[in-house]
């Protein structure tokens, strides 16, 4: 298996802004672009003193129209560097750190690091899981982030299903109620699949919409059935919990579902650790 891109690596590849901004160029527009205005090819060249391209005919092209670094004032090589740093741990970086790393202030750091986990989970995507006579689907709920106000537990409601050997995906609910439960799952999931949960109320009627549906009794200390378990998303949330316990200590729900595209992006990648600064580098939307 190939290696991550270590740190040496990374500055050789993007010594500079020009270097990051030539990357962004050739990954959104290709070699040689044709100009939306005279239809030359090929004719792009760096403007000066600034981070844009121009045509022989005037035309522009600014390469961080539509990505994370729009309207930013940070070096193009900080936000590159930060997005390494997101993909060379596993338990995802804190402000604090991106403030450290970066040497800018904490308010630039905390928007560097949103901006990237956004990035990263519109870069995974949610692509419906299972299909009939394909892998067992996994699905359960979580109590993830929030502080507990004067004894009132205020954590959101997080439900997580991932295919046996496969993707993952997370969704935060309102409340726990069935209909809301069970329709989510439904959305997330192909008809036909087979799922897999504990006995919890929320999941009761899940074969009503269409699914083969097996519980174990947790209640009663059974984890395994045959084929039927929950190990897999509850190994998932014993991850996410120790990431924003450890690096984060608390999210608020606000954006929480941030934090959970980040480590959906990691999971998912979680064979190919070596290709997610790849991924990113290459996913930026072209114009």
């Amino acid at each position: 298996m190939s290696k991550p891109m270590n740190i040496q690596q990374f500055f050789k590849l993007f010594p500079d802004d020009d270097a990051c901004l030539d990357h962004l160029f050739l990954t959104r527009y290709g070699s040689e672009p044709a100009c939306e205005r005279c239809g030359e090819i090929g004719a792009f060249h760096r403007l000066a003193n600034h981070p844009a391209y121009t045509c022989n005919c005037g035309h522009h092209i600014h390469p961080m129209a539509g990505t994370p670094f729009e309207r930013s004032r940070t070096p193009l090589q900080k936000w590159y560097y930060a997005m390494f740093l997101f993909t060379a741990t596993r338990n995802g970086v804190s402000a604090k750190e991106i403030q450290r790393q970066l040497g800018v202030t904490y308010k630039c750091a905390w928007r560097i690091a949103h901006k990237i986990r956004e990035y990263m989970g519109a870069v995974d995507g949610n692509d419906r899981l299972g299909g009939k006579g394909g892998p067992i689907v996994e699905a359960d709920k979580a109590f993830i982030g929030g502080k507990d106000k004067r004894g009132e537990d205020d954590k959101a409601i997080v439900l997580g299903m991932v295919e046996r050997g496969g993707d993952l995906m997370t969704k935060v609910v309102p409340n726990r109620r069935r209909i809301v439960v069970s329709g989510s799952v439904a959305d997330a999931v192909k008809r036909g699949t087979h799922i897999a949960t504990d006995e919890g109320t929320a999941f009761f009627k899940l074969s009503e919409y269409g699914f083969i549906h097996t519980t174990v009794n947790h209640a009663k200390k059974e984890y395994v059935r045959g084929e039927t378990h929950t190990n897999t998303i509850e190994g998932f949330w014993s991850w996410l919990k120790r990431g924003i316990n450890g690096t984060h200590v608390w999210v608020s729900h606000k954006h929480l579902p941030k934090y959970l595209g980040e480590f959906e992006f990691r999971f998912n990648l979680r064979k190919q650790g070596h290709l997610m600064f790849p991924i990113l580098l290459a996913s930026f939307p072209r114009p």
